[in-house]
């Protein structure tokens, strides 16, 4: 807010120190210009003196010319001068520049120009400095995690999207929030009751192992039964063991898709306009190929989040020369292709690169958490489409199957 006071006392200074610097040039040009009537009457003189007459029209200053013959010399309604030319008095009427009322006028220009400035920066502090003031510990409120901040509600057409967008980002994060510690309780409780049914089987078989290494089976067949005894239970722990491995690698992230209808058109603009400037700083060629409009069905933000995913993937491990996107249509489907060369991954890695934190062997120094492709296939899978990926000539290429409506 203070950093706004002094702009506004800047602008308002400089505008006056402008306006005080042209009133001083037009009251210039003003004196210089009402002076020109006696250049012109001494011109005028100079010339009656050498040839006896004048043309009037050389002078547009000067309106009329009369002689001391011509009755009263000293009576006119008109501003006039008395000249001498050839020993003979003559009365030069003149008229005056209209140069006070200019600047009248253009004062007056100004001073309405400075209320509509005045006006602007009140109505700026008003509608959007005072209520973007008012959000300033909201973003730090929600890092913290009082997601009860309150937040107020804002009319303003510059600010009301935003207020609701923050509305909207605080319900998200309580969401987010409420699930995760509802997925938390559930696991902790899995995993406390599959750890305590595990301890049954696990003493079965340490005391089966006990018997059958002190010789307390004396009989074949109950040592047999020993063993199998053992090996049944070994089964079940291994089984325990699957079930909190299946519990702790799903659902470890919530996906959410509003399935509907997008045009491609659509969803490959945003994706220029996002990457085609960057790539363009860093030298990177990117080539879009001439598509066939068609109407996807599809979430529209979730298949452009797919599509951010893979090129950000080709920007990280492609040796960024050239990424390309390619269109084609199979089955009722539109395959959306992306491509990027210097791939340094193996064939045989392909199988594992959808799955949840893997990193292939050509991410040694990359950041990144191995989250990416798992989420573009459980994405396009809850939208009924389908991803894989192919390795060919040393360039990665990975393609969205997306049903066409």
């Amino acid at each position: 807010m203070r950093a706004f006071r002094r702009l506004c006392i800047v602008v308002i200074t400089v505008f006056l120190f402008l306006t005080a610097v042209l009133n001083l040039l037009l009251v210039g040009v003003k004196d210089r210009n009402e002076g020109i009537y006696r250049v012109e009457a001494k011109r005028l003189a100079d010339e009656i003196a050498e040839t006896g007459e004048f043309e009037l029209e050389k002078y547009p200053h000067i309106t009329g010319v009369s002689g001391a013959d011509d009755g009263e010399l000293y009576t006119s309604d008109e501003h006039y001068l008395i000249i001498e030319a050839g020993g003979t008095l003559y009365r030069v009427e003149y008229i005056v520049g209209n140069g006070q009322l200019s600047i009248v006028v253009i004062n007056c220009v100004l001073g309405v120009l400075l209320l509509l400035i005045i006006g602007l920066l009140y109505y700026i502090r008003r509608h959007i400095i005072v209520p973007f003031c008012r959000l300033n510990d909201v973003p730090k409120e929600l890092a913290r995690g009082n997601l009860a901040v309150p937040i107020p509600e804002e009319k303003s057409r510059f600010l009301g999207k935003f207020t609701w967008g923050v509305n909207l980002l605080r319900e998200s994060i309580e969401d987010t929030r409420k699930k995760e510690i509802t997925m938390q309780r559930d696991k902790k409780l899995l995993l406390l009751s599959l750890s305590h049914d595990i301890k049954t089987p696990l003493s079965a078989i340490k005391l089966n192992a006990k018997a059958l290494a002190r010789g307390l089976y004396k009989d074949e067949e109950k040592r047999r039964a020993a063993a199998e005894s053992i090996n049944t239970r070994a089964d079940e722990i291994e089984r325990f063991v699957s079930e909190i491995t299946k519990a702790a690698g799903e659902d470890f992230m919530s996906f959410e898709v509003t399935q509907g209808e997008a045009f491609l058109s659509v969803i490959i603009t945003r994706i220029e306009e996002r990457y085609a400037p960057q790539l363009a700083m860093s030298g990177t060629e990117f080539a879009i190929q001439k598509m066939d409009d068609c109407i996807l069905s599809c979430d529209p933000d979730r298949l452009a989040e797919c599509l951010q995913n893979l090129i950000d993937n080709a920007i990280k491990y492609g040796d960024g020369r050239r990424i390309a996107i390619s269109f084609d249509k199979m089955d009722g489907c539109e395959l959306i292709t992306i491509s990027n060369t210097g791939c340094t991954l193996e064939v045989k890695e392909l199988p594992q690169i959808f799955e949840s934190f893997h990193r292939g062997n050509n991410a040694n120094n990359v950041q990144g958490n191995g989250l990416g492709l798992f989420i573009c296939r459980r994405l396009m899978g809850l939208m009924n489409g389908e991803v894989y990926a192919d390795i060919r000539d040393q360039c990665f290429y990975i393609t969205l199957v997306v049903k066409m409506a």
